[in-house]
């Protein structure tokens, strides 16, 4: 079940059944970006915000939020293999805490490992390569963000 951020947040499983959401994969470089449904389980990748400073980078979000209008924020949330945490973690949570904090939109945390090499992996079956991957690979690790987000929403609403 992905985290929830802050206690005063509804458990993923009781939101509504469709409603749109932006997920992040968050990195000190760059954000990728993916937007999906709730309803159709949709992941899309969306864009990659290659801003390092954060009044550019929120500048875009913000844009993103008034186009897509989501009712729930999705954030990776990196953790070495085993599940212990490391800086990028530290990160990645203050990122979901400012989020909530400028858009007022519940944000839910997600466990990411392992998405990037998913993204990777489904890129190279179409045949995206080279620079191309590159360029591609946060917004695709977003999408895979976004689908752990919604097994954790069916596995919830199953268990």
């Amino acid at each position: 079940m992905p985290e929830r951020h802050s206690p005063s947040e509804q458990p993923s499983s009781a939101l509504p059944a469709s409603l749109t959401v932006l997920a992040f994969d968050f990195g000190e470089k760059r954000i990728g970006v993916a937007v999906g449904e709730t309803a159709l389980e949709s992941a899309h990748a969306l864009c990659v915000i290659a801003a390092e400073d954060n009044k550019s980078r929120f500048a875009a979000i913000e844009r993103l939020v008034a186009e897509w209008q989501p009712r729930v924020l999705v954030v990776g949330l990196p953790a070495h293999p085993d599940g212990t945490e490391h800086e990028l973690t530290r990160l990645a949570r203050r990122f979901a805490q400012r989020l909530e904090g400028r858009y007022g939109v519940p944000v839910m945390l997600v466990d990411e490992r392992y998405t990037s090499v998913a993204a990777e992996s489904t890129l190279r079956e179409q045949g995206i390569v080279g620079a191309a991957l590159d360029k591609a690979l946060d917004a695709a690790a977003a999408a895979e963000i976004l689908r752990s987000y919604h097994e954790a929403r069916k596995s919830a609403r199953s268990g």
